[in-house]
């Protein structure tokens, strides 16, 4: 049995494409199951807002170093003018 490229190419892509939605429709089929269970379960309290804590000069001044480091400069020329945490 002699098969020509361009059937064998065309069933290899199929193959790969069923495969792939069989993969998508399993895929959102278990997402809407857990979905609905995660629904019924009760909501969880909202968290406390963090506090807010005051930035040690310590972290000021490794920061400084680090910059001064990569920049090549001295630290005497790096003025940090306010650090926010992210």
């Amino acid at each position: 049995m002699d098969y020509s490229s361009v059937f064998v190419c065309l069933m290899g892509m199929g193959t790969v494409f069923f495969g792939l939605i069989c993969l998508i429709v399993l895929t959102e089929g278990m997402s809407l199951l857990i979905g609905r269970k995660k629904a019924a379960a009760p909501a969880s309290p909202p968290s406390a807002p963090m506090e807010e804590r005051p930035i040690s000069p310590e972290l000021v001044a490794a920061v400084s170093a680090a910059i001064a480091e990569e920049l090549g400069t001295d630290v005497r020329g790096i003025r940090i003018v306010s650090m926010k945490k992210l």
